[in-house]
């Protein structure tokens, strides 16, 4: 059993907010409405998933409602599905600070609250799905992050220790993952909003890949 460090996905390894703005618009665009998100300022949105993108948008044209969201949700998805990599890339120097990860023998994993089948295809489509050793998605356990069943999952799956693991993560879901799990996280600054992840508190906070390594070891080993 090795040491394991499990990332988030969205937000954290890969900027996918551009594809997920295109794929809520294209519902909106159906719907016959005239609201669209920003590309730009809505990216915060994107990243907290389809449907967070669903109510902005219904809630601005004031349309509001649940079932409108239910309705359109698989919508969206599909639309995800059908244009996953347009626009979407890794962070500078993620694929690099994996594979030192790998070299230096720790077991790596991913755990995402985006559908499982939705995260195989864009990583492969990256071609980075490989580096990892488990892929756990929001539909793969019983529950999502913050519950701490994916969590456990993907670093059992990876071959990792549970005492000997930590979370690399961009948002308050991470945070709240890793403190149920009673595991250090660290959190990242370059997504968006990322200045705000100090308030969190997490065990470490890094504003670039390069930095990854050197807190890792810090935390545990």
């Amino acid at each position: 059993m090795k040491r394991c460090v499990i990332f988030d996905l969205d937000g954290t390894l890969a900027d996918t907010s551009g594809d997920l703005i295109a794929a809520a618009n294209h519902c909106f665009e159906a719907m016959g409405i005239d609201e669209r998100l920003d590309p730009i300022a809505d990216a915060g949105t994107a990243v907290r998933g389809g449907r967070a993108m669903l109510t902005l948008g219904l809630t601005r044209a004031g349309l509001m409602d649940e079932a409108r969201v239910s309705k359109w949700y698989p919508e969206l998805l599909s639309a995800y599905d059908a244009a996953i990599d347009v626009h979407t890339t890794m962070y500078p120097g993620a694929v690099s600070a994996v594979e030192a990860l790998l070299r230096d023998d720790y077991a790596v994993g991913i755990c995402t609250n985006k559908p499982e089948a939705l995260a195989e295809k864009l990583l492969r489509s990256l071609g980075v799905r490989d580096l990892f050793g488990s892929m756990i998605g929001a539909d793969t356990t019983a529950a999502r992050k913050p519950d701490v069943l994916p969590y456990w999952t993907a670093v059992d799956q990876a071959g990792g220790r549970r005492d000997a693991s930590l979370l690399v993560g961009d948002s308050v879901t991470d945070r709240k993952t890793s403190a149920a799990a009673g595991v250090p996280s660290i959190l990242v600054t370059f997504a968006v909003g990322g200045a705000d992840v100090h308030a969190l508190q997490p065990e470490a906070v890094i504003d670039h890949f390069d930095e990854l390594q050197t807190k890792i070891v810090q935390l545990i080993g």
